[in-house]
């Protein structure tokens, strides 16, 4: 085993209006949402009261992947390209040429909850005419095509996968990249995300749990993800892909690598309890806690702030705070440690959750500034601590916490050091 420290050299963002770490770093900080009305279906046409969510549009990706021949590029998805163009901008932004290291020792390793969900709901209904025209077909209909293409176009010859978990699905793949690179079966992993789910069919799924899972706003697309206020209704759909550049942190200097973070260690459990609520006494989420920062050889009192998976659903909000009670039983709500989500800017992106959470974390560890919870304007009582509703905080700390959950009793904890 090789018990290096594995540290964030790269950081590839394709999400609404976002094609760089530094834009996405704007947008995180400056509370910047990039809700706005839906476009891909209506109320009118479906029936749904879905109104917001957060889309790219008008994708070129020529100037990502300068080396994709138009001929491969009319093969593949527009998903699939925009996840290839995360991996190749992860890459980039490492400065991790070709000649920097064996082919055979990088990795990709991603994290999607549903896949290609979008070409097959176009495919099956009859909506794209040419769907099974040509042999491309078979590249677009399965979940791990986006890490497989981008392997071929990065040269990436190391293990190649993708993991289908849910929420905690990014938080998994970075796991997944930890053991490689401490194994040293790998000397980088291009770990990340995608999720494209902006559909009528997901949309039914999440109205089908009831009210207040996913937002009905209708009047102002920016505020329909109001995490921990009184008045919170749910999350707004969101889409993309995100990819972080992971090396041991020997490597990374020797180099010459910027480094934005630390990925100090990771847990992922499951409650083995109920398939779509979480544990509501905070205490089995604050033991994961103590137990992902005793691997670290941290204590909950160095924590300086957490990432919270904040999806402005009922359970989810109190479940998070409860958690920070449990874990600081003998502080005052007033000291507990600051605590954000970032959904209000790119809402609820699944499958990419945890990755997005990573890479505002390190961007935070970067910059030593803590980005704020938008939208939050009345705190509910049960949630009222602090979420650095004021704005952007610079902050002097060296630990965080970021935490994701998924229904089928899902718990992922990741903590993550300064440079």
């Amino acid at each position: 085993m090789n018990n290096d420290a594995v540290v964030v050299t790269g950081i590839g963002v394709m999400m609404p209006n976002t094609t760089t770490a530094e834009s996405f770093w704007e947008k995180i900080s400056g509370g910047s949402s990039q809700i706005s009305r839906i476009t891909r279906f209506t109320e009118e046409t479906t029936g749904l009261p879905v109104h917001a969510a957060a889309e790219i549009s008008d994708f070129d990706h020529h100037p990502f992947l300068p080396d994709l021949s138009d001929g491969h590029a009319r093969k593949y998805s527009r998903e699939i390209l925009i996840t290839m163009a995360a991996v190749a901008q992860a890459r980039r932004d490492a400065a991790l040429a070709e000649g920097d290291l064996d082919p055979g020792r990088l990795s990709i390793v991603l994290s999607s909850s549903r896949g290609p969900l979008s070409w097959w709901q176009s495919a099956i209904s009859g909506t794209d005419h040419g769907a099974f025209a040509d042999k491309g077909a078979m590249f677009r209909g399965l979940p791990g095509t986006p890490a497989s293409l981008s392997a071929i176009y990065t040269g990436a010859r190391g293990l190649v996968t993708t993991i289908n978990n849910a929420c905690v699905g990014g938080h998994q793949a970075i796991g997944v990249a930890l053991r490689e690179l401490a194994a040293g079966s790998s000397d980088a992993v291009l770990v990340g995300g995608h999720e494209f789910p902006i559909l009528p069919e997901v949309a039914k799924c999440y109205l089908a749990l009831g009210k207040g899972v996913l937002s009905a706003e209708r009047d102002d697309p920016a505020r329909a993800v109001r995490p921990y206020n009184s008045d919170r209704e749910g999350f707004a759909l969101g889409e993309g892909a995100v990819v972080l550049c992971l090396e041991r942190e020997r490597e990374a200097r020797r180099r010459g690598a910027r480094i934005y973070a630390r990925i100090l260690s990771h847990r992922s459990i499951n409650e083995a309890d109920h398939p779509t609520t979480m544990d509501l006494t905070g205490k089995v989420t604050a033991g994961a806690i103590v137990d992902v920062l005793a691997d670290a050889g941290r204590h909950p009192d160095d924590v300086g702030y957490f990432c919270a998976h904040g999806t402005a659903t009922g359970y989810n909000d109190i479940a998070e705070s409860r958690a920070l009670r449990a874990l600081y039983s003998e502080r005052p709500l007033s000291q507990l440690p600051p605590i954000s989500s970032n959904k209000p800017i790119y809402g609820h992106t699944f499958g990419v959750a945890g990755i997005i959470n990573a890479a505002a974390t390190s961007l935070m560890l970067h910059h030593q500034q803590l980005a704020p919870t938008i939208n939050l304007t009345t705190p509910d009582p049960a949630c009222d601590h602090d979420h650095v509703a004021e704005g952007v905080r610079p902050v002097a700390f060296d630990l965080a916490v970021s935490m994701s959950f998924a229904f089928g009793s899902q718990t992922s904890v990741l903590a993550l050091g300064a440079a």
